[in-house]
């Protein structure tokens, strides 16, 4: 298996390119041949984290790191950051918009799928210190 490492660049606002970091992502990782599984789980954790910067959090990277044991997928952002980390990961909590919410977005799910799909989960933040996530997904025993 090879280990890798790529990174790609967050526009806030930018609903043109929005998901794009997460389309490679995916498109990567089953090019590498990891099993559908753990290919969906961090394709969704990788569009729903790039989705929350495009529309919270200013500027920012994703990044995806390959080595024998993780999958790893690194968010940053130099957005506003997240005032109550243990309000926004509960279910149905948004601060989206209401143009947002028009477009589709804002349902309060996204740090909680993250959270639920991801094997291993940080995240750190604060009021003007944007936001930082890191999720890991091991690899299985086999090495798919």
């Amino acid at each position: 298996m090879p280990n890798l490492k790529k990174k790609y660049e967050i526009k806030a606002k930018d609903f043109i390119r929005a998901g794009e970091g997460a389309i490679q992502t995916q498109s990567t990782l089953k090019s590498i041949g990891f099993e559908p599984d753990i290919v969906r789980r961090a394709s969704i954790c990788a569009y729903e984290s790039e989705m929350n910067v495009v529309m919270h959090g200013g500027d920012g990277t994703l990044s995806l790191t390959v080595d024998g044991t993780w999958i790893i997928i690194e968010v940053r952002d130099n957005g506003p950051g997240i005032e109550d980390i243990d309000l926004a990961l509960k279910e149905g909590y948004s601060t989206a918009s209401t143009e947002y919410r028009e477009m589709g977005f804002g349902a309060g799910m996204g740090l909680p799928n993250i959270k639920k799909n991801a094997d291993s989960f940080e995240i750190h933040s604060g009021e003007g210190k944007g936001t930082y996530l890191k999720m890991a997904f091991r690899v299985s025993e086999n090495g798919e």
